[in-house]
């Protein structure tokens, strides 16, 4: 994965469609996350992955609200994918943004769309 070419296609999505991103990539993390713990409330197995999710979640929730309400004080683009797209010491963290990233990528589709008047 290229990091700047990353953070180039985000730049040039429109606002909407950066929170829409957003929010799929938090769904597919939410998947992700769904390892760290077994079907009963007392089996997390891994519960300092399930927090890393819960604090990206976190910051990310916010982001998206500012994106929608076009908050100037929002982080800049580039941050919010550096954020979550550099490498990581920690590479089962590292892992679990990856997948969820490529598939949020893959189901991506911006709904810009072009309209012919006749």
């Amino acid at each position: 994965m290229n990091l700047n070419s990353e953070i180039q296609f985000f730049v040039e999505l429109r606002l909407m469609d950066k929170a829409r991103l957003l929010n799929l990539f938090l769904h597919e993390l939410a998947e992700e996350a769904r390892a760290t713990y077994g079907p009963g409330t007392d089996q997390v197995h891994d519960g300092a992955h399930l927090r890393f999710v819960n604090e990206l979640t976190h910051r990310l929730t916010r982001v998206i609200e500012q994106l929608l309400a076009e908050e100037a004080t929002r982080p800049a683009d580039d941050v919010v994918l550096r954020m979550l797209l550099a490498p990581r010491a920690d590479k089962v963290a590292e892992r679990l943004v990856f997948n969820a990233y490529g598939r949020a990528i893959q189901g991506f589709e911006s709904y810009d769309t072009t309209v012919l008047m006749s």
